[in-house]
């Protein structure tokens, strides 16, 4: 795959498909892969975070976040 070509689907396939990718088989990590939520080992149960990338470890901080500042003050 050259620099700037978009990886066919077949590539992403392999990518989810390849154990090295899934840290205790639950957490997806793969720098190579520039999707923030690529799909899940099982498709059908729809998509994971990619913990390699910054933007999708960002994002669920975030949202984590937001969540925990919501419930604070549904509490009060």
């Amino acid at each position: 795959m050259s620099y700037n070509q978009e990886p066919s689907e077949e590539e992403k396939d392999n990518w989810n498909q390849d154990p090295k990718n899934w840290i205790w088989g639950i957490f997806y990590y793969n720098a190579e892969d520039k999707r923030m939520f690529p799909p899940k080992k099982i498709k059908e149960l729809g998509w994971t975070i990619n913990f390699a990338n910054p933007n999708s470890v960002f994002l669920c901080v975030v949202l984590i976040l937001v969540l925990m500042i919501l419930g604070e003050s549904i509490k009060r």
